[in-house]
């Protein structure tokens, strides 16, 4: 299945770009997919959080099945003043 996957503040800093689009097996997770980014992008690893996830503009579980889902963006947290 092709999911994009979308990346904001250090995430995007760290892979060297905002979005892109990505190869899963059917039946993968969130957690498949993060584990497959971070194996491709290693200071993915080294965050010293974990960011939210959102499924087609949906908050998300991380053990969430991507079945049919198009869009998968990663959040860092967010701080405000």
């Amino acid at each position: 299945m092709t999911i994009e996957v979308l990346y904001f503040a250090s995430m995007a800093d760290a892979v060297g770009r905002t979005r892109e689009t990505i190869e899963l097996d059917e039946g993968a997770t969130v957690s498949a997919l993060w584990r497959a980014l971070v194996e491709r992008y290693p200071p993915l690893g080294t965050l010293a959080y974990r960011p939210l996830v959102a499924c087609d503009m949906g908050y998300s579980s991380w053990e969430r099945e991507l079945a049919g889902v198009r869009e998968v963006a990663f959040l860092p947290p967010v701080s405000g003043g």
